[in-house]
């Protein structure tokens, strides 16, 4: 059975999307069947970091309302394992059918051994419609204070939902800026209060590669590709020394 992954944010600006497209996209060049569910319904951006902006792709309630078939799913024009759903365009988050949201990922778990599901930043509507049926949850946050803050108000959301797997992703890490503020992951880690998974240093790729309508890992296998790709290890239980 296939495992969801909620990725989630306590605010915007934290580039979680960013690491939800490239951390699936790792997965799906190990070979790995992977799906990956915007469920952003106001701002939904994982196309461009997946470099699917110029694919048709159906919308996950194309699919929960029996009008297509899971399988119909986009499907990635370089890693063929990965497959894409959109968040629908005029279905606010409070609108959705969760019963039929959670038979589609039911569904899911048959035929892909992993997929994730992108929220949208804030601790509203989507934010719990993913946090709901993920097994894992990946809380991405920057090093800047207001983002910790914001992270340890999520996990403790979490933790009020019942929510034990969860673990935290530093991205954008500047080491100089580190250096500066005084800032070790520990004290990221001690502020929001959970386990670290990985850490994802700040890289001018990750714009460009949307800008050329790519995915990262297909712009450069360094800097934050290259922190993605060990997150996915990790993801696969692999033991991966957490670094920049």
């Amino acid at each position: 059975m296939g495992e969801l992954i909620g990725v989630l944010s306590g605010k915007g600006g934290t580039g979680k999307t960013s690491v939800c497209a490239a951390v699936a996209s790792a997965l799906a060049q190990f070979g790995e069947r992977v799906l990956c569910i915007d469920c952003d319904v106001g701002l939904r951006n994982l196309d461009i970091a997946l470099g699917m902006s110029d694919v048709a792709a159906l919308s996950f309630d194309d699919v929960c309302s029996g009008s297509y078939s899971l399988l119909q799913a986009a499907k990635h024009p370089i890693y063929a394992p990965l497959q894409f759903l959109t968040a629908p365009m005029n279905c606010p988050p409070e609108q959705i059918d969760i019963e039929a949201f959670g038979q589609m990922l039911a569904q899911a778990r048959k035929h892909f051994s992993y997929i994730f599901l992108d929220a949208p930043a804030g601790l509203e509507a989507g934010f719990h419609l993913a946090a709901r049926f993920a097994d894992r949850i990946l809380l991405v946050t920057g090093s800047d204070p207001a983002a910790i803050r914001d992270a340890s108000r999520a996990a403790e959301v979490l933790e009020l939902m019942g929510k034990t797997n969860v673990r935290l992703v530093v991205n954008r890490v500047n080491e100089k800026m580190f250096s500066k503020m005084k800032l070790t992951v520990d004290d990221i880690m001690d502020q929001a209060g959970i386990p670290l998974l990985g850490l994802v240093p700040e890289d001018h790729n990750v714009v460009l590669a949307a800008a050329f309508k790519k995915p990262l890992l297909f712009q450069t296998r360094k800097g934050a590709a290259a922190a993605c790709s060990r997150i996915a290890k990790r993801l696969q239980g692999m033991n991966e020394k957490i670094r920049l």
